[in-house]
């Protein structure tokens, strides 16, 4: 663990006694989860090969389930007899968390609109459907299919404020889960001090659904929206395939609508709905590998180098520690399990929300001044990505690296002054994530 990292955890109050007399071990990494192509039938069990292509941290799973149907779930696809719809992105969750692996980012991108009022605050949009007998309100996406042609939305001419988002890697976030909500509070307010006051991440309190009246850290999500991985199971299952559960129980519309159970997300033979196995499925992924190969070469050991002094390391921080293992946490919803606790990862980023001069205008659970804030992006896996940034709108590195503005300008300023060697060096270092 880094001097930096243990000052921080100083600094939140959590003692640095603890970490003398805990053992801390390396979170267990690797591309562990290739598409198993199970089936599932309803009463919950697989056909196929079952389980022994992929590989899970060693989580221990609930009665009866295993890592096999929960990977098997989060790939499963839907039709509209099975929830989907009526407005959804993608049939399945590794339809687009998948960049070669169950989990991993992707290169999809969902659509997000809106407007500002005359006070200058954001708007979600209405959007009319069914040839304008509906509308569907109360959120920024816009689904990009549907199950019938009378439920398909489209952006209204009023809605100025447009953007796309790409998918997030979910690799290894369990770990991130893990990892003490006052460490986030502590690298926000260590943030301006390292950087001269230019840097300063906003961590902000949003609802645990599964906890009602409880809040908790954002961490998923673009906007942060979402504390926990279950919330963020749940959010996705309604937002992304129109499905709704117990945690997101009102679907958008009942155009065309054909799954008549409320919720549509039931519980199986285990007791264990759909977006249980779906956060059970994270939970259980390894995180992230380095290119231990390449990670050794002495231009990405001179990239970490410059990586870390022209600053980039503020926001992208290299080493977090998770939690003791029987630490309850999630609003008192969820015990840190053995396999979880006690672990140092290397995301290379502070899940903290920033502007730094890509924002999107739009305002989902934090207030206002979030409006053109974006949660940093974790760089572990960026070796398996090809587009970049929340919009996927950039295709280099050193692209990506110079759209960086606002809280990151004096960083971008940094980088431009190194030579055209030291760049490359540096992009080395980030290839090897």
């Amino acid at each position: 663990m880094t001097y930096r990292n243990i000052a921080l955890l100083f600094i939140i109050g959590t003692s640095i006694t603890l970490i003398g007399q805990r053992s801390l071990t390396e979170a267990p990494a690797g591309f562990t989860t290739p598409t198993l192509g199970l089936t599932v039938s309803p009463t919950g069990e697989l056909t196929g090969n079952a389980g022994s292509q992929s590989v899970s941290n060693g989580i221990e799973e609930p009665p009866g389930d295993t890592f096999a149907l929960d990977q098997a779930q989060f790939e499963r696809r839907h039709d509209p007899s099975t929830g989907l719809g009526p407005v959804f992105n993608a049939t399945s969750c590794s339809e687009c968390h998948n960049d070669g692996v169950s989990g991993a980012a992707g290169q999809f991108t969902e659509l997000r609109a809106g407007h500002h009022d005359a006070n200058g605050n954001f708007v979600n949009p209405t959007v009319v459907i069914n040839d304008g007998e509906n509308t569907i309100t109360g959120r920024s996406i816009i689904n990009d299919r549907s199950i019938c042609p009378q439920a398909q939305e489209h952006v209204p001419d009023t809605e100025d404020i447009r953007t796309l988002r790409a998918v997030l890697n979910t690799l290894g976030d369990g770990f991130v889960e893990a990892v003490d909500d006052r460490v986030f509070l502590a690298i926000a307010a260590i943030q301006p001090i390292e950087s001269n006051g230019m840097i300063h991440g906003e961590a902000i309190q949003v609802p645990i659904f599964e906890a009602p009246g409880k809040t908790g850290v954002g961490k998923f999500g673009w906007k942060d929206q979402d504390p926990t991985i279950l919330s963020f199971s749940g959010d996705a299952y309604l937002n992304e395939m129109g499905v709704t559960n117990r945690l997101k129980p009102t679907s958008p519309t009942s155009v065309c609508q054909a799954d008549t159970n409320q919720p549509e997300d039931q519980p199986d033979a285990l007791g264990l709905a759909d977006i249980d196995h779906f956060a059970q499925f994270i939970r259980g992924t390894q995180v992230p590998p380095r290119d231990t190969v390449l990670a050794a070469t002495p231009d990405a050991i001179a990239g970490q180098y410059l990586f870390k002094s022209v600053g980039c390391a503020i926001c992208h921080v290299e080493t977090l520690a998770t939690d003791q293992p029987g630490t309850v946490i999630n609003g008192g919803a969820y015990t840190v399990p053995a396999a979880l606790g006690a672990k140092i990862l290397h995301p290379y980023g502070d899940f903290l929300l920033h502007n730094v001069g890509t924002g999107d205008g739009i305002v989902q659970a934090g207030p206002a001044d979030t409006a053109n804030k974006l949660r940093t992006a974790p760089l572990w896996g960026l070796r398996i990505k090809s587009r970049f940034m929340h919009d996927n709108g950039s295709v280099t590195l050193s692209e990506a690296i110079q759209r960086h503005a606002g809280e990151a300008r004096d960083v971008v300023e940094k980088f431009k002054v190194l030579t055209d060697v030291q760049q490359q060096q540096l992009i080395t270092f980030l290839k090897s994530l």
